[in-house]
């Protein structure tokens, strides 16, 4: 026995047999279950459907519903059908802008909105058309503008005569009966559908089709659309949307002539007739032999579509008389097709308002980040556009012709099981169509291209040795409240393969509106997040450090500084355990003075001396990142150069910049490396996304730099002083180990092949960079006693931080900061050994034989570890 009940989901009625109803009473009696499931497996189109299904209108007694905070942004741009895409397709059909708005857009002008004229209408207004509220708020809470989808939107209320009782009416009353059936029906499809009937049964024909006008006048895009095709007295609606849409060029063919004469055509043998395309009767079967053929107009005469109606059914051709019946029927239709077209533009208007709305709202939800603000962009436009891909480029501040940022996704993009969580876009992955892109940029002009490879802007380089091809693109300026242009938004390659049409220019123009007022409130919050925590940490740096007093800058110039022999300065073996803090600044001094970069960028003394004690200041008293550890890579640097003479080849202004970047590199370390700050979301790790102690390090010597007595660099030129200050920078970021893997590759090749030119800049940065690490990291290279001793203090640095990991942060440290594994410290540094520091001094050790003894020195410590290693198996065996 079956169930006949069924369900009504929207407006498909499900039947339930026995078995179902089975399932959904177990269902019942399993909520839990029930729910975790859907949870796994519901659609996101699943989830659409529903939250439309159960959508209910805003109680009337919450006030302010515009200003409350909004909920999650899943379902909202779903439009009747459940489909994103169909709003989109939708959207196609609109009028141009300049029907749709009273302004016009222009290089000179802006419609950001900045400068909102007085509102000239009240809200009663509307009361009097009975409008919708214009947000509801679906059953789980979350607010939308777009109105769930209506089942009583049904036009055609009058009773309609069957076709036998249509043919025995004289001409008036059939004339005045069709043109009843057709007047009170705004759907277009179901319009075309009756008058196609209709001039069936007027001129006795046994095939009848409509194409209605598409696209601008006088561009590619105008052409004739089959609103419906080879409709007979049997057909029905259902049966021609299984039809495929036909694209009539303007001017071509029998319709595209009458088109474009306005001329009525009878043809009483349609193969005679050169203009007549017999492939579609080859691909459909049926043989067209009559034929008639009239342009149906507006009031004012503009062609609104061609009507044709084939095969005469009770004579050979149609006659006059035909002619004549049909030409009066079609002026009705010419009204009907029109108050159709103003209909499905208002809704299509209103509709367009309602997903701008929604757009806008999802925009401002959150703001937090400009990553996550231009991911929600191109995410919408895609859906929206239906393009292949979506581009957003934000100019740079400086220099307007260039971009900062480039912000990308496809849609296919869209598709991949990571879509939902993704919460920022990818980021420079294609080529930049930068002729275009930059025209959009310095104009503020809107471009809409339809074959970019005619298009003298673009760079057919950028589809080169790539599966991507570009074929049409809109490219549209992005405007902050005060009309600059701030970014530009592009969009490639439509998935219809049609031309972006004027409805997508006015739609997309009206987007970039919120979302240049979007993209700018982020920067602004970005900047406000960023300059708080700029405080903060300078609060806290001002409050441990002060500059050195002038009176033991004063002390130190007046002292006698010895020679590098006496300090052994140019010894790769050197050690400070046994010199005083004092005797470490004339050892700087002295540095400064052999390399003769006191008088050839003339540095003033008395400077150099407050200079050099005020670095020492901004070092913390922690166990191993300290002043000593800084002096240490000074001096190793001053050794290379010296040994190796590379200071003839660095020059004088890169010998500056390395050795103010080793005494510099570690300023105000904390004793906690990159890793904790994120950890620990620090002020610092808010600041500075990358290399986060390191950019702290380069902040604090340029703070130096820069206070009043302290400025060593002050006679240098403009353009000298910010020569100094790029390889200062390079040079303390390329301490950072991750920067050290990531350029290693790249100049060992250079070393392993014998092709670097070091006349080349690219080849002088990375060999400054890694000349950084090599000085960093040498320690390891010292005699055993050294070198163990310094292993020891980093090791309890490490553990210290291991101990605030533990104990305030709740985490459990890596085995390198962990204390309950200070036994592993030989395996540790055999394996730091193996995979950062053996590698780097053996490419030095080819590069110049006089460096051999670090890489020997490597070796040899790498043997006293095993050994401990060897000994510590032994004692565990016995």
């Amino acid at each position: 026995m079956e169930i006949t009940e069924g369900v009504v989901l929207g407006e498909t009625e499900v039947p339930y047999d026995m078995e179902s109803a089975t399932i959904e009473a177990w269902l019942d009696e399993h909520p839990t279950f029930t729910n975790d499931y859907f949870i796994r497996k519901a659609s996101r189109s699943l989830i659409d459907t529903w939250l439309i299904a159960h959508s209910i209108s805003q109680p009337p007694n919450v006030a302010g519903s515009l200003t409350m905070g909004f909920g999650s942004s899943s379902g909202i741009l779903t439009s009747g059908s459940g489909n994103i895409g169909s709003t989109a397709t939708v959207i196609r059909t609109w009028a141009p802008a300049d029907q749709l708005s009273t302004g016009t857009s222009s290089k000179g002008s802006c419609t950001s909105g900045s400068t909102t004229p007085v509102r000239k209408i009240s809200a009663q207004e509307f009361e009097r058309g009975g409008l919708v509220r214009p947000m509801v708020t679906t059953i789980d809470g979350t607010p939308t503008f777009l109105t769930p989808p209506s089942t009583t939107d049904s036009f055609g209320l009058t009773s309609r005569k069957s076709r036998e009782e249509l043919q025995s009416l004289d001409e008036k009353e059939l004339l005045f009966e069709l043109a009843k059936d057709i007047c009170d029906d705004l759907e277009t499809r179901t319009l075309a559908h009756k008058i196609l009937q209709h001039v069936g049964v007027l001129t006795s024909a046994d095939r009848a089709s409509l194409f209605l006008v598409q696209g601008k006048k006088g561009t590619s895009t105008h052409c004739l659309v089959s609103a419906l095709f080879d409709v007979s007295s049997q057909s029905t609606l259902a049966d021609m949307e299984t039809k495929e849409e036909i694209r009539v060029p303007w001017g071509s063919g029998i319709v595209g002539f009458v088109a474009e004469s306005g001329e009525t055509l009878n043809i009483p043998d349609a193969y005679q007739d050169d203009r007549f395309n017999q492939e579609i009767d080859a691909r459909t079967g049926y043989r067209t032999k009559s034929l008639l053929c009239m342009a149906i107009k507006g009031k004012r005469g503009d062609v609104l579509g061609v009507a044709q109606v084939i095969n005469k059914r009770d004579g050979p051709c149609f006659t006059l008389k035909d002619e004549r019946v049909f030409s009066n029927y079609l002026q009705f239709c010419g009204i009907g097709l029109g108050n159709a077209n103003l209909y499905q533009h208002s809704r299509l208007e209103v509709k367009r308002t309602q997903v701008l709305l929604d757009l806008a709202r999802m925009i401002f939800e959150e703001q937090s980040t400009i990553e996550h603000m231009v991911c929600r962009i191109l995410t919408h436009t895609l859906s929206l556009m239906q393009c292949q891909r979506a581009q957003v480029l934000l100019v740079h501040e400086a220099s307007k012709g260039t971009f900062s940022r480039v912000f990308d996704l496809e849609s296919k993009d869209l598709t991949e099981t990571d879509s939902d969580s993704r919460s920022s876009p990818f980021e420079g992955r294609f080529p930049i169509n930068i002729g275009i892109t930059g025209y959009v940029a310095t104009t503020g002009e809107m471009l809409n291209i339809t074959n970019v490879y005619e298009d003298s802007r673009f760079d057919p380089q950028v589809d080169e040795n790539s599966e991507f091809h570009h074929r049409d693109t809109l490219c549209m300026p992005i405007r902050n409240t005060e009309c600059q242009v701030i970014g530009v938004i592009q969009l490639i390659n439509k998935l219809d393969k049609l031309p972006f049409s004027a409805s997508d220019e006015s739609f997309v123009e009206a987007f970039t509106i919120f979302c240049g007022m979007g993209i700018h409130n982020t920067r602004m919050y970005e900047k406000a997040i960023t300059a708080m925590a700029k405080q903060r940490v300078t609060l806290e740096v001002l409050s441990y450090h002060a500059t050195a007093p002038a009176e033991e800058a004063e002390c130190l110039r007046t002292s006698t500084i010895p020679s590098s022999q006496h300090f052994r300065l140019h010894s790769f073996d050197f050690d400070d355990d046994q010199m005083s803090d004092e005797d470490t600044y004339k050892a700087c001094l002295r540095m400064f003075l052999d390399l003769d970069l006191v008088k050839r960028f003339q540095i003033e003394y008395d400077v150099l001396c407050r200079w050099l004690l005020s670095v020492k200041k901004n070092y913390r008293k922690v166990i191993y990142h300290n002043w000593r550890h800084a002096f240490n890579v000074a001096q190793m640097m001053f050794a290379i150069l010296t040994k190796t003479k590379w200071w003839q080849v660095l020059g004088d202004m890169e010998c500056l910049g390395l050795l103010i970047a080793c005494l510099c590199h570690d300023l105000d370390h904390r004793g906690t490396n990159n890793s904790f700050q994120i950890k620990a979301s620090s002020a610092l790790a808010q600041l500075y996304s990358t290399s986060t102690m390191e950019r702290h390090h380069f902040d604090q010597c340029l703070m130096i730099l820069n206070t009043q007595g302290n400025q060593i660099l002050s006679h240098l030129s403009p353009d000298e002083y910010s020569r100094v200050l790029k390889i200062l920078e390079d040079a303390i970021l390329a301490t950072d180990l991750a920067v050290y893997f990531r350029n290693r590759g790249a100049f060992m090749e250079l070393i392993d092949a014998k092709s670097y030119n070091w006349t080349k800049d690219e080849h002088r940065d990375l060999l400054r960079g890694m000349l950084m690490t090599v000085c960093d990291l040498s320690a390891i290279t010292k005699p055993w006693d050294v070198e163990r001793r310094v292993a020891e203090l980093v090791a309890s640095e490490f553990f210290e931080q291991g101990d605030i990991e533990r104990e305030e942060l709740n985490i459990t440290p890596i085995d390198m900061m962990n204390r309950e594994k200070k036994d592993q410290l030989p395996t540790m540094q055999v394996a730091f050994i193996d995979s950062i520091c053996e590698p780097v001094y053996d490419v030095f050790a080819k590069l110049s034989p006089k460096l051999r003894p670090l890489l020997d020195g490597v070796r040899t410590n790498r043997k006293h570890w095993q050994s401990i290693i060897t000994t510590q198996a032994n004692g565990e065996s016995h």
